[in-house]
């Protein structure tokens, strides 16, 4: 058994088993996967943090704890991992690979790598398109490279499962020497998520990926929808930083140019614009009452606000406006994928946006359409485009990078 580790979780993976085959994600979920301990802390540099600890075999364990920085972070989880209560490792040799989550890689990583220092270069590089991800993407990686000196490290990007699509979706329509000077394009991200649904959905139906047109969304905090072909992306809805396309939590997504121009006039400096749309916006800001949940939305809008009502109107309004223009690019997609906490979880907004999709042949199944977290199909048999929940696995998706890459060494 070799063992995979990557920032917050650690699995065991049976190499004799071990099969990435495209069309078998949900099977190998039960034959090779064993998660074996989770442990995450959160907030770190803010002078408060909180430690969380599941280790399948020992139960769970949660502390509060000050924590300065990514290496003290570090130092901490595998403190757990090697403790006789809590650990689930007898020494830190075991781990064979360190994976990371990456936000950007631009146009020069179009795949998982080796973290080596053009990679890390690329990183920074990235930094002023994702300065609230790239750079604790990179400081996690150095206290990796410290703390399990030798061990390979393995990135793995969200922009690189994007990589597919053809300039006529990523290009703006802006002089082309932005692009060739400055990189000025779409790029796309959640990609992790969107590359792990998209092949577990395809095992889901029965179907190689290889032959499905799928339409996955990401619902979460961060909100992304993305039309695969066969396995390929064509199109995606972020561009070049994760603040296009859908309404989110917090972020604005999709907004006239000129909305910024006028702000710069008003005297606005850029952080307060780039605030402004990526922490005051989304449901957070139509909505005005104090969170971006969209379980409080909910139950805010029932109460009768009309902010409330307004704010799940234009979240509907424009995944819908996504779903309808990526199944004509699809030219018919076979199945629309929800993911994400909303996706998987929210039961009032999937009816919602099922409702306007009548007219493609899109028939709510409402019995179906109770489940929470669980793969199942939201659309009646006679639907011409179905419907799926297919709950996202990260993690496990870095995992299967880590160790694909690894063998490949």
């Amino acid at each position: 058994m070799s063992k995979v580790f990557f920032r917050d979780m650690e699995f065991e993976v049976s190499e004799g088993v071990y099969q990435p085959r495209e069309d078998s994600y949900l099977a190998a979920e039960h034959l090779w996967k064993q998660e074996i301990a989770g442990k995450k802390v959160l907030e770190v540099g803010t002078g408060s943090g909180f430690l969380s600890v599941i280790c399948a075999k020992k139960g769970k364990l949660e502390e509060e704890i000050a924590i300065r920085d990514h290496t003290e972070a570090l130092s901490v989880v595998c403190e757990k991992l090697v403790n006789r209560e809590h650990g689930a490792l007898s020494s830190l040799s075991e781990v064979d690979a360190v994976g990371h989550r990456v936000v950007h890689g631009g146009e020069k990583i179009r795949d998982s790598v080796f973290v080596d220092e053009d990679v890390k270069q690329a990183i920074v590089d990235c930094s002023s398109l994702a300065p609230l991800h790239n750079p604790p993407n990179l400081n996690g990686i150095k206290a990796c490279e410290k703390t399990f000196p030798g061990v390979p490290n393995v990135a793995v990007f969200d922009t690189a499962f994007h990589q597919t699509m053809p300039p006529s979706s990523y290009m703006y329509a802006v002089p082309t020497e932005l692009y060739e000077r400055d990189g000025i394009r779409k790029y796309g991200f959640h990609g992790t998520s969107h590359k792990y649904v998209s092949a577990a959905a395809a095992d889901f139906l029965g179907e190689p990926l290889s032959e499905l047109k799928l339409i996955t969304c990401h619902l979460g905090n961060g909100c992304s929808v993305t039309a695969v072909d066969g396995g390929k992306v064509i199109d995606t809805s972020m561009g070049l930083t994760p603040l296009a396309g859908l309404m989110m939590g917090t972020r604005c997504g999709d907004i006239d140019p000129g909305v910024v121009l006028h702000l710069v006039e008003e005297g606005r400096s850029a952080d307060e614009i780039n605030n402004l749309l990526n922490k005051q916006s989304g449901l957070l800001g139509v909505a005005g009452i104090g969170s971006n949940d969209m379980r409080d939305i909910l139950a805010a809008r029932d109460e009768g606000n009309e902010n409330a009502r307004r704010a799940v109107e234009m979240y509907v309004h424009r995944l819908v406006l996504y779903i309808g223009a990526y199944n004509t690019i699809l030219e018919g997609a076979d199945a629309i994928v929800f993911t994400g906490g909303i996706g998987e979880n929210s039961v009032p907004t999937r009816r919602l946006v099922l409702e306007r999709l009548r007219s493609l042949g899109c028939y709510i199944d409402d019995q179906q359409n109770e489940s929470y977290g669980e793969a199942v199909t939201l659309t009646t048999a006679d639907s011409l485009l179905k419907a799926i929940v297919i709950p996202t696995n990260e993690e496990l998706m870095i995992a299967r990078e880590t160790r694909r890459i690894k063998g490949d060494k």
